[in-house]
């Protein structure tokens, strides 16, 4: 007797094969069996009952709707409106077209009243850089919008909230304290300190403040090296739980070379903050070493070719190349000695320095904002860089006279004394030290986990 298997049956079965063939041996010929008996059985049945071909067909049409029809595939689904939400920020050249355009909304009437409503207009028009956000339909018209900003240094924002309501729009703005968080961040010196800090993310004010705190200890401008590192705890302060504007740094370590510095903001009561060293040393010094906050050193206290003389002369001062307008102040405690133009220093400001026969010197200003006799105490603003007098272009020249006798003044801003931690405040210090130390070391983590 021969066994005959169907087409189906015989692609089953090379299928089958083909799957068993990874099987053990015992397994293998196991299933072998299986399908012999189970072969032979089905060809027995199929002996007494009719040939398939031979049975009768009936064709039956019903018909059936298609979802690719609109109407009913709409019908499926019940229509649920939604919001959509779009935040953005403000540019200098924003009309009430373009701003709504970015914000995605597609609404002439609250285009018509941003150019018409005054608070609006005054808030949101020709403003650069405030936080802006849009609740929309799922058809793009405008339901609530909200922009954001701080004016001052107050720990306040203000808050424009325009409202859709019943017969059109309604604008109003609330004011509410800004809520400062801390937040870690570290970077690693490639080619300069904005450099290492824009690659972590971290904004240039904080770059900014670091250099300022370190810049007695540290040559920003000649001493950073490859490699160098920086961890920095510093405050962000949110408004409606979005960051709005950088705070303070709380808390900083600088490797430069085989050197480690580290600093902290402390605040004795009843005195002004500080930045110390977490072992108390007070970081404030008399003087400041810049008169601008951290810049690009066009011409040092040493020996140049004057661009007007055409001639080398000894440079007896330190020239800042800062943008025309950026404020100046002065690097310590005194008395305005004189405020006015003299000769090639144009508008120039000199500050006796109390108790000492120390006298600074600002020129080619701007704009001067003090007065002869004028008390002014450190980092008081007294004018703005220009470039008046015998200059090129805007910059600040500044002098250190001792004795009327011009120094660097890089060097005397490092021998200036400073004012340790009191006795009183001490085992507060070291309690907030010692937390400083663990949020440092956890920012020099997260950038290690990161590089890995």
């Amino acid at each position: 007797m021969t066994l005959g298997l169907t087409s189906a049956g015989a692609a089953f079965a090379v299928r089958l094969a083909h799957g068993v063939q990874h099987l053990p041996r015992r397994v293998t010929a196991a299933i072998a069996a299986m399908l012999l008996c189970g072969a032979g059985g089905a060809y027995a049945v199929a002996q007494f009952g009719p040939d398939a071909s031979d049975l009768p067909v009936q064709r039956i049409l019903l018909p059936i709707t298609s979802l690719a029809d609109q109407q009913s595939a709409d019908s499926l689904l019940p229509a649920v409106p939604f919001t959509l939400y779009r935040s953005d920020v403000t540019r200098s050249s924003d009309t009430a077209d373009s701003l709504l355009q970015r914000l995605g909304i597609a609404d002439t009437a609250a285009a018509a009243f941003l150019r018409s409503d005054a608070t609006a207009r005054q808030a949101l028009l020709d403003r650069a850089g405030r936080s802006v956000s849009a609740e929309t339909t799922d058809e793009h018209a405008l339901q609530r919008l909200t922009a954001r900003w701080a004016a001052d240094d107050s720990g306040n924002f203000q808050r424009l909230v325009i409202e859709r309501n019943g017969t059109g729009f309604a604008s109003r703005v609330e004011t509410a304290p800004l809520v400062a968080t801390s937040r870690l961040s570290s970077g690693t010196i490639t080619s300069s300190l904005f450099a290492a800090t824009d690659e972590a993310n971290l904004p240039d004010a904080v770059a900014g403040q670091i250099a300022e705190i370190f810049s007695t200890d540290i040559d920003f401008r000649r001493a950073l090296r490859r490699g160098d590192r920086c961890s920095v705890v510093y405050e962000s302060l949110e408004a409606d739980g979005e960051p709005l504007r950088t705070g303070r740094v709380l808390s900083a370590e600088f490797a430069n070379g085989d050197k480690t510095f580290q600093a902290m903001w402390f605040q004795e009561p009843g005195q002004k903050g500080a930045y110390y060293g977490l072992d108390g040393r007070s970081l404030r010094h008399a003087y400041l070493s810049s008169p601008v906050a951290f810049t690009r050193v066009s011409s040092g206290f040493a020996m140049r070719f004057h661009p007007i003389l055409h001639t080398w002369t000894a440079h007896k001062g330190t020239d800042f190349a800062a943008p025309e307008g950026t404020p100046v102040r002065t690097v310590g405690d005194g008395v305005v000695e004189f405020a006015g133009v003299q000769n090639g220093y144009g508008n120039v400001v000199f500050v006796k320095h109390r108790d000492s026969n120390h006298v600074t010197v600002y020129a080619h200003l701007s704009r001067i904002g003090v007065r002869p006799g004028q008390i002014v105490a450190q980092g008081d603003v007294i004018g703005n860089v220009g470039a008046t007098g015998w200059a090129t272009g805007p910059h600040l020249h500044f002098e250190f006279r001792v004795g009327g006798v011009q120094q660097d003044p890089m060097t005397i801003a490092r021998q200036s004394g400073s004012v340790p931690i009191s006795a009183a405040a001490r085992p507060a210090f070291d309690k907030l030290a010692a937390s400083m130390r663990m949020q440092l070391s956890a920012a020099a983590l997260v950038q290690q986990a990161s590089a890995e």
